[in-house]
């Protein structure tokens, strides 16, 4: 995956993939991890999304969960929509990090 900077951000410096997981029914897999000091859960999909406006940009992710792990706020939710923006610069870049190529490191 490449590294989106975000000023003196190197957003894949640190990822880290705890497991991803095949869904039970359908097409897509879990996955966890952290980096940069958030958490995440993101459901990937070796396809695009059959309405482009379920998955973020041309990711192929339709679902992420972002936590910042030191205060434990929720800094960032996409379930087939923004449902809670970027709370900030960080998280916007690695919303952007794993969106630029999460899909590509699974399935690839």
């Amino acid at each position: 995956m490449n590294a989106t900077n975000d000023d003196d951000l190197d957003a894949g410096h640190d990822l880290d993939i705890a497991k991803a997981t095949r869904r039970v029914a359908g097409a897509g897999r879990w996955v966890s991890g952290t980096l940069c000091g958030h958490r995440f859960d993101a459901l990937v999909f070796p396809e695009h999304a059959a309405n482009p406006d379920w998955e973020i940009g041309d990711s192929r992710i339709s679902k992420l969960w972002v936590q910042r792990i030191a205060d434990k706020q929720q800094v960032f939710n996409w379930d087939r929509g923004a449902d809670v923006p970027a709370a900030d610069a960080t998280t916007q870049a690695i919303v952007d990090f794993l969106a630029g190529g999460l899909a590509d490191h699974i399935y690839d």
